[in-house]
């Protein structure tokens, strides 16, 4: 293939900038912050998940607190009764018996609630003391997760802004290539990431490979529109001042 050295020369600008855009591409796939994003979102889950079995666990006791306190007051209502009713003065004394060994048994029943209660107002307390530190947590998780979001959102505007900057270059360029050797040039791309390289000290800008006697003699005795190609890894070798011929 034939191309003029010039236009072969604007071919390493090409090559620069889509190097470049390259780099930007897979920063995108592999900044850290990804990793910590996940990271920080499956705790962040996590630390939700935990918040709501607290609060589940607080809403059963608190249940389970309200007819604990309603069973005490029917107790304590039954008790009312009985003793107005012994107060009275209308009772036998068989019924006066009985109404005693009621009371007995009410007195036993309102006992065990009571302390069945402040066994439940012990538990909710732990509970709601470890929904406090559920809560801690989940700001935490929150919080690394919204820093880490942040500097992504950072890292993908300043990337944004090298692929608007590079891709106007790179518009402008390519209107300085042939189509044929453009074409050339896309397809070592496509094919090996690097389409065209500096020949400089007799080495492939590209595979970074030294070129031999014999390779650097043909390259030096080809015409200067001649386009090279490196033996060892297909990029179009460029020719400057540079290459030591």
């Amino acid at each position: 293939m034939k191309a003029d050295s010039a236009a072969q020369r604007r071919l390493l600008d090409l090559a620069d900038v889509d190097a470049e855009l390259a780099r930007a591409r897979h920063r995108r796939r592999t900044m850290p912050e990804l990793a910590e994003i996940a990271a920080a979102e499956k705790a962040t889950q996590a630390k939700r998940d935990a918040m709501v079995a607290v609060q589940t666990q607080l809403d059963d006791l608190d249940r389970e607190v309200a007819r604990q306190e309603k069973e005490i007051d029917a107790v304590r209502a039954r008790e009312e009764r009985d003793r107005g009713l012994l107060a009275g003065g209308t009772l036998n004394a068989k019924q006066l018996t009985d109404m005693d060994h009621e009371l007995a048994t009410l007195e036993r029943r309102q006992g065990v609630l009571e302390d069945d209660l402040l066994e439940l107002m012990e538990r909710r307390e732990a509970v709601e003391f470890d929904g406090k530190h559920a809560g801690v947590e989940l700001a935490k998780a929150e919080e690394a997760l919204t820093v880490a979001t942040h500097r992504r959102d950072e890292n993908l505007a300043d990337l944004d802004t090298i692929d608007a900057r590079r891709g106007a270059e790179r518009v402008k360029i390519l209107p300085d290539i042939p189509e044929a050797l453009l074409a050339l040039y896309e397809r070592k791309r496509a094919s090996k990431g690097i389409g065209a390289s500096l020949l400089r000290a007799r080495r492939c800008g590209a595979c970074r490979l030294e070129l031999d006697r014999r390779e650097i003699s043909r390259i030096k005795d080809a015409p200067a529109d001649e386009v090279i190609e490196c033996d060892e890894c297909g990029a179009v070798l460029v020719r400057t001042p540079e290459s030591g011929l």
